[in-house]
């Protein structure tokens, strides 16, 4: 089966090929013989019921600093391709979220991997909250008066922006910390939504797994330890991937959730759970492949490659 794939993404310079999911999956298509496009999320247009990207060929390689190659640029109608991966990093912004719009002029015709609609309804620390009983305490909301009675409820708490993403604004609050006060204004000043405050889990200086889910089976884990005197545990913020196999407690959240990400179309997810808890459900640009394949010797890209085919 050879595709047309048009991926829709970051910036190809920005790419880092030893941890970034999208470059493996762009691998993978090129080696199953797929023609690859690459186009950024601005580059697309509505035009007369037609989805365009201005897209250009790619060619990768695992190769440091030459690890991609583009052709002439080109009006590609999204129509005509079979597959669009939609793979930009959040913030989940409102230009995220008319990217779902247009795509969804395509899909399913064009299968779009994360289906749009399902993206756009199912913001990671959102969708999670359809599930209560896999969560931690939550409160969601802009009330100071809900954000202080949870406190005094639950003491220790993490307070952070409702669409943040990779630990960006995320801080621990302590029973005696002072700033609560002046951390709410600030948020006030910066973000418009609610905001999200959980009770702190002291399981999390043992690790935040990143569990990956494929058509809503599980396929693997990694755990994440956070850096000494830090409470993210965000790659990218100084955690330290390790090793991990699922817990009792890991496969019975996945066994609980997977059912409502097949039935969504998302065919690439990725879980974060600390504990015994699941706090986020990420659908709109899942990592975590490299580091699994690495420490499991599996190849998920290919796994998530065998799924899309499926589907076509």
């Amino acid at each position: 089966m050879s595709l047309v794939v048009a991926i829709q993404m970051d910036p190809m310079e920005t790419v880092n090929i030893d941890g970034d999911s999208t470059f493996v999956l762009a691998l993978e298509a090129q080696a199953r013989g797929h023609q690859i496009y690459h186009y950024l999320p601005q580059d697309m247009a509505l035009n007369h019921k037609r989805v365009l990207a201005h897209a250009r060929p790619l060619s990768v390689r695992r190769e440091r600093g030459n690890h991609f190659s583009f052709g002439a640029a080109e009006w590609l109608d999204l129509a005509k391709v079979d597959v669009v991966l939609m793979r930009q990093d959040p913030p989940f912004d409102m230009a995220y979220i008319t990217a779902t719009h247009l795509l969804e002029h395509i899909h399913p015709d064009t299968l779009v991997v994360n289906d749009p609609a399902s993206v756009r309804n199912a913001p990671e620390k959102l969708f999670v909250t359809h599930f209560p009983n896999l969560m931690p305490p939550t409160v969601i909301t802009s009330n100071r008066q809900q954000i202080m009675e949870f406190r005094a409820e639950h003491k220790d708490i993490i307070v952070k922006p409702l669409f943040g993403n990779g630990g960006a604004g995320v801080f621990h609050i302590k029973p005696d910390d002072e700033n609560l006060n002046s951390l709410l204004e600030t948020f006030t000043l910066l973000f418009r939504e609610p905001i999200i405050v959980q009770k702190y889990m002291p399981a999390v200086r043992q690790g935040d797994k990143r569990i990956i889910l494929i058509d809503g089976k599980a396929a693997g884990a990694v755990n994440r330890v956070p850096a000494a005197g830090e409470s993210r545990s965000n790659m990218h913020v100084g955690g330290k991937p390790v090793q991990s196999k699922l817990t009792k407690r890991e496969e019975e959240i996945c066994e609980a959730i997977g059912p409502a990400l097949k039935e969504r179309g998302l065919i690439f997810v990725g879980i974060d759970v600390i504990g015994d808890y699941m706090t986020e459900i990420n659908v709109t640009s899942p990592t975590g492949l490299q580091e699994i394949n690495r420490f499991d010797g599996t190849k998920l890209e290919g796994d998530i490659w065998d799924a899309i085919e499926a589907k076509l």
